[in-house]
């Protein structure tokens, strides 16, 4: 009997440590570095992308149907504000790591699925370019940078558990970690089409 009791005891504790940990786990230094550089590269990305366009260039229409990279930099912008606002709510309530089953997305696949220029789908109305709060390219750079700083001191600077916090959107469940490589890849994504953009045979020379 009394080697029951410390069994059932020891299990219980051990049941009771592992269930701490998952309400309490902070990001590791690898997961701040891995976020932290690809929101930094993800935004070098951006300004490279456009760097010494002219406004010709900037204004440049493929089709119709297409965006121009003026286009794609105001969606960039737009769509880093209202993400993150979606997902920041999450953080000043009570963690739900009851949530996470229904997490469908490893960190790695979510942002090769964001990335991946072969799956087109189609942008919230309240972030397609002519709806954008940003008159101009710059505008939109300058509120872009000062988002993507915000976020990378966040990563770095934060003991909020970002794990834990798990934001449940029409689009997917993700924890909040996940969703700030979302917004990194999501730039990704549109540097892409800039890319494409510029590749275009009858792209303006200057």
């Amino acid at each position: 009997m009394k080697h029951l009791l410390i069994t059932t005891f020891l299990s219980l504790a051990v049941y009771q440590g592992l269930a701490q940990q998952k309400t309490t786990n902070m990001l590791t230094s690898q997961e701040r570095s891995k976020a932290v550089q690809l929101l930094q590269q993800t935004e070098a990305g951006v300004f490279a992308a456009v760097k010494g366009l002219s406004e010709a260039q900037l204004n440049f229409k493929p089709a119709a149907d297409k965006w121009s990279v003026a286009e794609c930099i105001k969606h960039i912008a737009a769509a880093e504000k209202e993400l993150w606002a979606m997902a920041e709510p999450a953080l000043s309530q009570p963690a739900n790591p009851e949530k996470r089953t229904e997490i469908r997305f490893s960190d790695d696949d979510l942002v090769k699925a964001v990335e991946d220029r072969s799956r087109r789908s189609k942008t919230f109305t309240a972030l397609e370019p002519a709806n954008s709060p940003y008159q101009t390219v710059a505008e939109a750079l300058t509120a872009f940078k000062a988002g993507r700083e915000k976020l990378i001191a966040l990563v770095k600077e934060s003991n909020a558990d970002l794990r834990n916090h798990i934001v449940v959107l029409p689009v997917g469940t993700y924890d909040s970690y996940q969703f700030i490589l979302l917004i990194a890849a999501h730039s990704n994504r549109h540097t892409q089409q800039i890319d494409e953009v510029k590749a275009a045979l009858n792209f303006p020379k200057q």
